[in-house]
């Protein structure tokens, strides 16, 4: 009888402990530094909600995302690159910083940094309105230590998403292109 008692109290310990860190993972960023954002960040793993946005997550090979011209406005440059069999795309696009994130102007996406450990990373919360669509984990490096995995993991199971996919650290990333908003496609060098 003490045994299931004993059970049943620690089962109920770590209930109530996954709520206030769950809070913490999830929380979004109380203050952006825009010059930490410069630069370029490689995609490193990410997650979807819905099963059905698994296929398109797993036709890239890689990505890269570059923020510039960071100033004291809240205006940004906002580059992506994504990698795809042997050919590029390129996206650019102008944004706005607000809060802890930003959103861009020709979808109803939102985009939320989200906390985390990790001093060269970005985690990215994309939203659509009322539904949480996608996760993902940027840096400056292209694999994370297992500790730094598990916390992106973490956050992940607090928001209910599918199991983070964790990109090819060899797979080639694009080359850069100084496309002025146009989407291109070119070959990887």
């Amino acid at each position: 009888m003490f045994v299931g008692c004993a059970i049943t109290l620690l089962c109920l310990m770590s209930v109530s402990h996954s709520a206030p860190v769950c809070e913490k993972l999830v929380q979004p960023l109380d203050q952006l530094d825009r010059h930490h954002l410069e630069g370029s960040w490689v995609l490193v793993a990410g997650c979807v909600k819905d099963s059905d946005d698994l296929e398109y997550y797993n036709t890239r090979e890689s990505a890269v995302i570059q923020f510039a011209n960071a100033s004291e406005s809240s205006e940004i440059s906002f580059k992506r690159m994504f990698g795809f069999n042997d050919s590029c795309k390129y996206i650019h696009s102008n944004i706005s910083l607000e809060g802890s994130g930003f959103t861009f102007d020709d979808s109803n996406l939102t985009v939320t940094f989200l906390y985390t450990s990790c001093p060269d990373c970005l985690v990215t919360r994309f939203d659509l309105p009322g539904k949480l669509k996608r996760l993902y984990v940027f840096s400056r490096r292209r694999a994370l230590e297992q500790s730094e995995m598990e916390e992106f993991k973490n956050q992940s199971e607090c928001l209910n998403m599918l199991q983070p996919i964790v990109m090819d650290p060899t797979k080639q990333l694009c080359p850069e292109q100084d496309s002025k908003g146009e989407i291109t496609e070119g070959q990887k060098a």
